[in-house]
């Protein structure tokens, strides 16, 4: 089996390499940071393919699907994304296109693309990495929790439809809660609640991928929090949630 990921320099997309290789699973690794892709290919027994590209560009991205389409690609990965912390009124717009043409461009295409040439072979698996954010609204972190909210019902939509077609293609969206990356570094915030590590998110992830679950979240208490969520009034929710960012960034208005 071939694995493509997305943002496999760092942290999720990074250990779903690692572990996907002890699987014994050639990868075609995607990011921007050409010398982090080089230190995993240097360390797992398997054939390792580094592209170096910026997905935030939409052109780049067809340019990917056109390079790597032959590659008897088994499995997408769709990995590569950032937030931004701040009031909507006072973040970077530029940053928020930048996010919006990674985050959900970069998906949407792929996954079309990937998932028609997979449902011509009857075969395959599509993760998307999306983050318990979307089923949330997140004030003060507002365009990464709108990005997430689109990717992850696009994919349970696009699940539905496989079930109705009676396809063996195979979509899930990986909806993890706080994990120990570089996310916060990049979104210019803290969590205020322990973090996964990456590398406990990434085998769960795969794992649940191969067993065809849509919707994958690792750890007992994101998956309680959704769960109670559902029960509580959008208001109140909103209300928590903005505590809960604002707590993350004491120092951002």
């Amino acid at each position: 089996m071939k694995a493509l990921i997305t943002g496999a320099s760092s942290g999720i997309g990074r250990d779903m390499a690692r572990y996907l290789a002890k699987l014994g699973i050639d990868l075609i690794l995607v990011a921007r940071r050409k010398e982090r892709l080089l230190e995993i290919k240097k360390e797992v027994p398997v054939s390792v393919e580094i592209i170096t590209m910026d997905l935030q560009v939409e052109q780049n991205v067809f340019k990917l699907y056109e390079k790597v389409k032959d590659k008897n690609i088994d499995i997408l990965i769709n990995n590569a994304g950032f937030g931004l912390f701040g009031m909507f009124n006072k973040t970077s717009l530029e940053r928020e296109l930048e996010m919006i043409d990674l985050n959900i461009k970069t998906y949407h295409i792929l996954t079309k693309l990937f998932l028609i040439d997979f449902m011509k072979k009857d075969s395959g698996y599509i993760l998307n990495v999306c983050s318990s954010a979307g089923f949330l609204v997140g004030p003060r972190l507002n365009t990464y929790y709108a990005t997430k909210n689109y990717i992850t019902k696009l994919t349970m939509g696009i699940y539905e439809e496989l079930k109705h077609q009676k396809s063996h293609v195979h979509i899930s969206a990986l909806c993890p809660g706080p994990v120990s990356t570089e996310f916060n570094k990049v979104a210019k915030g803290t969590f205020s609640i322990k973090e996964m590590p990456s590398e406990k998110v990434a085998k769960y992830g795969i794992d649940k991928m191969f067993k065809t679950k849509l919707i994958i979240v690792p750890g007992f208490f994101v998956r309680l929090g959704l769960f109670l969520n559902r029960f509580v009034p959008w208001k109140v929710s909103m209300a928590i949630s903005y505590q809960i960012q604002k707590r993350k960034t004491p120092n951002i208005e």
